[in-house]
């Protein structure tokens, strides 16, 4: 009989521990940037679309630095990938300071630059390091259950920024005082955890990407066809197309969620932010029962009919029906929870010595949040609703790839 595979192994506890808070921190600092759209547009006096160069900057860093990524990652390794990473955030985060003090939207754009970079280092780094601390049998679980904190980190996010950013000031203040003190204060955060990670003693990892096995290749996800170039592996170039729509479709969404409820549903910009935090904690609750629903359901069938759950939502969003659309654009988020780990997962599977480029790849795929808000707000310039319908175009794609462009071809036949 074959053995239950375990979550993952004793020796790798404390290890795990650190790597799913990188989960957390990325995802408290992508959910804030979204706030930014509304404090620049009334501080800065940017409009909707222009705003969305916010998105614009940091997605564009996941492109310009995913690949650069991989190969220090495959070079140095996983810890020395993760302080490169920690290191870029941080300075990040500092440069706010010059740019609140010259009040420049285009150094802020430098500094959200430098933030994507440390992001995308930490997203190519964390993923195959969370896959590789355990058995490849339950890699998804992994995988999905870090990005379970990720989406802890989105609740806080809107939480904290809401009460810097909007608490207390007045709809034409131009301080950005504020702004200084909450991303610094966040940028000694990720020193502290630099520190921590730099005195960490990381296990000895044997690859089990890398391992050859004449016993049940599949079951360990090793290369099962080790002569294939990694572009010839079609799962990954769908996995990257995927992830490309995925993150389009989310960094659309997020950063508009503001807006929609202050002009759809009258909130001011407080309220507002406070139920972005319900909306945050959507997708926390929904990657916790998608790790569980994992259990008996296979990824891939989950990651489609997730992916039909969005575009019913965004349809009805687009109606501006009150509550009851703005309910719906929560549950957006329930059913995007587990789209990028599962995404991420399912294209890293059966790629043995592949494997840390092609996360570099897939993370350099969400470089579609980098263009999406600016096409969005062209259309919330005019009418916020409207602009959710182009995400159902991204969510079509994912539902595509979870029902059959996810399978791994092995001689030219697919398998599961």
């Amino acid at each position: 009989m074959t053995t239950k595979p375990a979550f993952t192994e004793k020796r790798f506890v404390i290890t795990f521990i650190f790597v799913t808070s990188l989960f957390l921190m990325w995802g408290l600092l992508h959910s804030m940037s979204d706030l930014l759209n509304k404090h620049f547009q009334d501080v800065l006096h940017v409009s909707k679309s222009q705003s969305g160069l916010i998105q614009f900057s940091v997605f564009v860093a996941y492109f310009a630095m995913s690949v650069p990524a991989g190969y220090f990652l495959k070079r140095f390794g996983y810890k020395s990938g993760v302080l490169l990473g920690l290191l870029l955030f941080a300075t990040g985060l500092f440069l706010f300071v010059p740019a609140a003090n010259t009040a420049s939207f285009s150094f802020f754009r430098v500094a959200l630059f430098v933030v994507g970079c440390g992001m995308a280092t930490l997203e190519t780094v964390a993923h195959p390091f969370a896959a590789a601390l355990g058995d490849q049998r339950t890699s998804d679980q992994r995988v999905n259950f870090s990005q379970s904190f990720n989406a802890v980190g989105t609740i806080i996010g809107p939480t904290l920024a809401s009460f810097f950013l909007f608490h207390g000031i007045n709809a034409s203040s131009t301080d950005l005082s504020s702004v200084k003190t909450l991303y610094v204060g966040i940028g000694c955060v990720i020193v502290l955890i630099a520190v921590a990670f730099l005195f960490l003693q990381v296990p000895v990892l044997t690859d089990p990407h890398a391992i050859t096995s004449s016993a049940d290749d599949a079951a360990f996800n090793v290369d099962t066809e080790p002569g294939k170039k990694l572009y010839q592996h079609s799962h990954f170039i769908a996995a990257v197309i995927a992830q490309f729509f995925n993150v389009a479709a989310q960094s659309g969404t997020w950063a508009y969620f503001i807006n929609y409820g202050h002009d759809v549903m009258g909130f001011d910009n407080e309220t507002a932010a406070r139920y972005m935090s319900v909306f945050m904690a959507m997708m926390a609750a929904g990657r916790f029962m998608g790790t569980y629903l994992m259990r008996f359901i296979a990824p891939n069938k989950l990651l489609a009919t997730f992916a039909m759950g969005s575009i019913i939502m965004c349809v009805i969003v687009a109606q501006g029906w009150g509550w009851t659309s703005y309910i719906s654009l929560m549950l957006i988020n329930f059913f995007f929870s587990i789209m990028f780990p599962t995404i991420f997962s399912l294209g890293l599977k059966n790629l043995g010595s592949h494997t840390q480029q092609a996360s570099s790849f897939i993370s350099m795929g969400v470089v579609g949040g980098a263009f999406f808000p600016m096409l969005m707000g062209l259309i919330a310039n005019h009418d916020v609703a409207k602009a959710y319908y182009l995400p159902i175009i991204c969510y079509v794609i994912i539902f595509l790839f979870g029902l059959r462009l996810y399978k791994v071809k092995v001689g030219g036949l697919a398998v599961k």
